[in-house]
């Protein structure tokens, strides 16, 4: 019966409420930290032939305790600013380790209303602090550039010219025995990708030992809306072994990473954009996470200790991406980098209407119309489950004169009275659950659809005609959520009354519930519902009409 089909619906929609409001009561407000420690712990590693034997990283002692140093200051890193423009990256870089402390994305503004204001993915300023920093570890303590050591360049203002595909960013550091290393930021045209490359030049006259390391520090954003939408931020890190994973704040103050990997990568979530550090394929790298006070938190890696021999060379690499999460291009980025577009439990049904919205967006231009377009392929794939549910529902509607006389006849003694109902189903030939199925079927693709809208950057800001400027925000006049209260009550009036007055009225009142319920959220979900009940109330009137005129 279609009471049950309403029912369902309802049910659904309080879970979900109870399970957002169950959340929030857990994660929703940031915790605070227990301060930890600020210096920086260098390890004189035990030497043989100049070469440490403890593994130990920048900040990480013998034990596995991370110490890094907190970013100087609380708005800003410090040093004099390198500023990069490339045709898609707007870069600040600070001389003082080569912190990127700023970047903007050109391609993505911060909202329509101001298309000159671009998304600021990287910032030193606090209480939104995200900045990637990176450097070098010897076994002797300062005689590395770590990310405070204080580098030297000659140019301040590098822009990627018409005739040019490539930037090189080089910053000098100099010991007071001869050592010195370049540090290279090496930019590409049409690419988020950052090559980060440490020289190493030994011309001192004694071995030196060094190891690279590279990480990620953020603060828990305090702007981002949790009122009806929920999308990771935090840490998360790949390898063959452990494939995807996440670490988010609470892990990283509470026990931390530790993990010895190759062919992976680490990095920092931020809804529909990301910062990752790839180190080399081949290359053993450990992994590691911390928390500062304020609180920060820290993602990291370093790599194993290198002994550069007088008078020789070495060349220490990673890559550094800071961009948005386009799963065609993070697949050409590095192996399990996709995966950070997490459509969570459901990913197997997401992908594939990902896809085939992309396929849509190809022909039509258009993420609205795209939605659309999937609407109505949904419906006509499941045309033959919906048409035998319609069946069945209009013919219930034809026994409801009969049901309301058993009412009458059998008054409050429910058994024979159910007895009776079942008898007349069975010998009409009528399931009374058949309208339950379609909705069913569509619980899991309404999700789906649901975290493709909230976790694809392809489906941010997206217009869509009129005053539907962001499919992946709620209708700011809510005009969608009422289209669909309205349509939902055409449906009730199409299906059989239910014969418990009581019931009934808890059916007239879920149209105005859940048109309350769907004013927040992404009005591209609410447009798929919209057309998904026209095309139900078409389908539905033909073949009502179509049965009661067959008699």
């Amino acid at each position: 019966m279609d009471n049950i089909r309403l029912i369902l619906l309802f049910a659904f929609a309080f879970i979900c409420l109870l399970l957002y409001q169950a959340w929030m009561t857990d994660y929703g407000s940031p915790q605070v930290v227990a301060p930890q420690q600020t210096g920086e712990v260098v390890p004189a590693a035990t030497e043989s032939a100049g070469v440490p034997t403890a593994s130990v990283a920048p900040g990480v002692t013998a034990s596995g305790n991370q110490a890094v140093p907190a970013t100087i200051g609380v708005t800003a890193v410090g040093g004099k600013i390198v500023r990069v423009e490339t045709d898609l990256l707007k870069v600040e870089i600070s001389t003082l380790g080569g912190t990127l402390q700023r970047v903007r994305l050109l391609d993505y503004q911060v909202s329509p209303e101001t298309p000159e204001l671009k998304f600021q993915l990287l910032s030193p300023m606090m209480p939104n602090l995200f900045i990637a920093q990176s450097g070098m570890i010897g076994s002797e303590e300062g005689k590395a550039p770590t990310h405070e050591a204080e580098y030297q360049i000659e140019q301040s203002e590098y822009s990627l010219s018409e005739d040019q595909d490539t930037i090189d960013v080089a910053m000098a550091w100099a010991g007071s025995d001869g050592l010195k290393v370049t540090k290279h930021f090496i930019f590409n045209r049409g690419s988020y990708l950052i090559d980060v490359t440490h020289e190493v030049d030994n011309q001192s006259a004694e071995p030196w030992a060094a190891r690279d390391y590279a990480q990620l520090q953020r603060t828990e954003p305090t702007d981002q809306s949790r009122l009806t939408t929920y999308t990771y931020t935090g840490g998360v890190y790949y390898n063959p072994e452990a494939k995807y994973e996440k670490v988010d704040f609470d892990e990283m103050a509470e026990k931390g990473l530790n993990v010895d990997s190759t062919d992976g990568w680490l990095a920092m979530i931020q809804h529909y954009f990301l910062g990752a550090w790839i180190p080399p394929k081949t290359q053993m790298e450990h992994y590691y996470t911390n928390s500062l006070p304020g609180p920060k938190y820290l993602i990291g890696s370093y790599s194993p200790s290198v002994t550069v021999a007088p008078g020789s060379s070495h060349s220490f690499s990673k890559q550094l991406f800071v961009g948005p999460k386009l799963q065609d291009h993070l697949v050409t980025v590095a192996p399990g980098l996709e995966l950070t577009v997490d459509y969570g439990w459901l990913t197997v049904i997401a992908q594939p209407i990902f896809w085939l919205l992309k396929k849509i967006h190809s022909w039509v231009g258009n993420w609205g119309w795209s939605i659309i377009l999937l609407t109505i392929m949904i419906k006509a794939l499941f045309f033959k489950l919906s048409e035998t549910s319609y069946k069945s529902m209009a013919n219930m509607r034809k026994l409801t004169p009969r049901l309301q006389a058993m009412k009458d006849r059998y008054g409050d003694d429910k058994q024979r009275l159910n007895q009776a109902m079942m008898e007349m189903y069975k010998k009409e030939k009528v399931n009374p659950l058949g309208g339950c199925l379609p909705i069913l079927v569509q619980i899991p693709v309404f999700i789906a659809l649901y975290w493709v809208l909230l976790e694809s950057v392809e489906m941010r800001q997206a217009p869509f005609m009129l005053w539907i400027d962001n499919l992946s925000a709620k209708d700011p006049y809510f005009v969608l959520p009422l289209i669909m209260g309205v349509s939902m009550f055409v449906q009730q009036k199409l299906n059989p009354a239910p014969p418990d007055p009581m019931q009934a009225k808890i059916m007239m009142s879920l149209p105005f519930v859940f048109t309350i319920f769907f004013a927040f959220f992404p009005s591209g979900l609410v447009l798929y519902w919209v057309v998904n009940n026209l095309i139900s109330i078409a389908q539905q009137y033909y073949i009502t009409r179509k049965i009661e005129q067959a008699g």
